[in-house]
């Protein structure tokens, strides 16, 4: 029997090839998800050595047009966005007012509107969030959603190959930026962005082009030089590798973001929803931080995992796994700051044993430089 009959879960416009392709499919966030179509270490380590393709239409994409788009923007988002040119897209993060945060979204700038793309698990209280704090300004909030579908292509060799299929150009697209245009009477927006660690391109298009996408997706890899399909589950095990936080486990509405190491996507000279707590946090400093560990051995630790100096529990693991590139045991984590140190020995409580561990510099894998 399916484990998702009888649920209530929503279809990207993608299903149809994962199940021609033989995905495990899971309920992820209220969406119908592949978590792996033949194992997440062989879709992981494929990504980092050639390109692989990922389903990423689960994530909310939301648009904004009106005069006062940028204000509501610049009201609800942690980063600067007024000096943002048209083409260009930021990492932010939306706070509630004690300075918690609601979600860590990606906002871009585009000639006449502007896109918000936020996590699948808080689209609706985004949404809402955003239409409360929009009342009354001249501005038309509009969830697109589910009527585009949004895929990542990623990995050393994604530009290259993409290129060979785009009508576009590509090739000089910096980081963080993104090119849109319509072909062939198809909107479409391509960005220089990703979250796996590795080079690639994010693209959002019509979620009538599907057949056509997956045609040209079964087509390129007839011969093996195509793209390969990979799951969540290897976004997962990319992105920790990658150090870059993942939405209810390093981030949530009791994690502020000086804490979590995000400074940078924090402009503390603007207002914005819960820049007092963050103003107080910058000036005493956060009570605890998020680290790197690498633990002894080769058992993983799993969320919520305790973390101790001596016998004193002193923090806890918010991810984990046995990393497929580096072949050792590594997780993120909250302690107090003053186990924060690079070098530090602690340990990992794993409820059937402990474990060693020495907090380690994020990322724990970085790209070879172009």
């Amino acid at each position: 029997m399916d484990p998702l009959d009888g649920k209530n879960v929503r279809r990207t416009p993608l299903y149809n090839l994962h199940t021609q392709l033989g995905a495990k499919m899971v309920d992820f966030a209220g969406w119908e998800m592949p978590v792996l179509y033949t194992s997440i270490v062989e879709e992981h380590r494929h990504t980092r050595r050639a390109a692989s393709i990922f389903d990423v239409s689960h994530m909310g994409r939301i648009e904004f047009r009106g005069s006062d788009a940028e204000a509501l923007l610049q009201h609800v988002c942690t980063r600067q966005l007024g000096d943002a040119a048209p083409g260009q897209s930021r990492y932010s993060h939306v706070c509630n007012q004690r300075g918690g945060i609601l979600d860590d979204v990606i906002v871009s700038r585009y000639d006449d509107h502007w896109l918000m793309v936020c996590n699948a698990s808080n689209r609706d209280r985004i949404v809402s969030w955003l239409h409360r704090h929009g009342e009354g300004r001249d501005v038309e909030i509009t969830d697109t959603t589910e009527s585009t579908m949004m895929v990542a292509v990623q990995g050393p060799e994604a530009v290259s190959k993409l290129s060979q299929l785009l009508p576009v150009s590509i090739a000089d697209l910096k980081r963080y930026h993104f090119r849109s245009g319509s072909y062939m009477g198809a909107c479409y927006s391509i960005f220089r962005s990703g979250y796996t660690g590795e080079d690639g391109l994010e693209l959002i298009l019509p979620a009538t082009v599907a057949p056509f996408l997956e045609g040209v997706l079964r087509d390129s890899g007839q011969d093996g030089s195509g793209f390969k399909p990979a799951g969540l589950g290897a976004r997962d095990t990319l992105r920790l590798e990658a150090g870059m936080p993942l939405y209810g486990h390093e981030l949530n509405e009791d994690v502020d973001s000086l804490s979590a190491g995000l400074k940078w996507c924090v402009d503390l000279e603007k207002d914005f929803i819960g820049v007092g707590p963050l103003r107080d946090i910058a000036r005493t400093g956060p009570r605890r931080r998020l680290v790197g560990l690498e633990l002894a051995g080769r058992r993983i630790a799993r969320q919520h995992a305790g973390v101790l100096d001596g016998d004193r529990e002193a923090g806890e693991v918010t991810s984990g796994t046995l990393s497929p590139t580096l072949a050792r045991s590594i997780a993120m984590a909250y302690v107090e700051s003053s186990l924060a140190e690079v070098g530090r020995d602690l340990t990992v409580d794993l409820g059937c044993k402990r474990v060693g561990a020495v907090v380690v510099r994020l990322p724990f894998y970085r790209r070879k430089p172009d």
